[in-house]
């Protein structure tokens, strides 16, 4: 089984910066996998924030991409994702995601909150 943990979340004015991070622990928590980040706002569906692959290539957002940046920790089975500009549309909940073996798996989520 593998165990994402995510931290790092919290609130911060428009324009602000945040990092979260997510540690990927368990037998199968290899640094050979893909990683990512999804968000979930209130009422609406999850969605993409940025992947990384095991080989370091990355896929953003458009809504992100000029502003935040996907970076991985293999030795530390840990991915990141710094927060740069944020807006209040970038309140929600964020999750860690990994593919492993084929199969998905998610944190907890951390809550990200942006004031005006």
């Amino acid at each position: 089984q593998v165990q994402l943990v995510e931290s790092g979340g919290g609130l911060v004015q428009a324009g602000g910066s945040l990092r979260v991070s997510c540690v990927a622990s368990g037998s199968n928590a290899a640094s050979n996998n893909g990683l990512g980040w999804f968000r979930q706002a209130p009422g609406k569906q999850r969605e993409l924030v940025a992947l990384i692959s095991s080989a370091g290539a990355t896929r953003y957002a458009d809504s992100v991409k000029t502003r935040f940046t996907i970076s991985r920790d293999n030795s530390k089975k840990t991915v990141f994702l710094q927060m740069n500009s944020l807006k209040p549309e970038d309140t929600a909940i964020y999750y860690c995601y990994a593919n492993i073996l084929g199969s998905s798996y998610w944190g907890q989520g951390t809550q990200v909150t942006v004031s005006s």
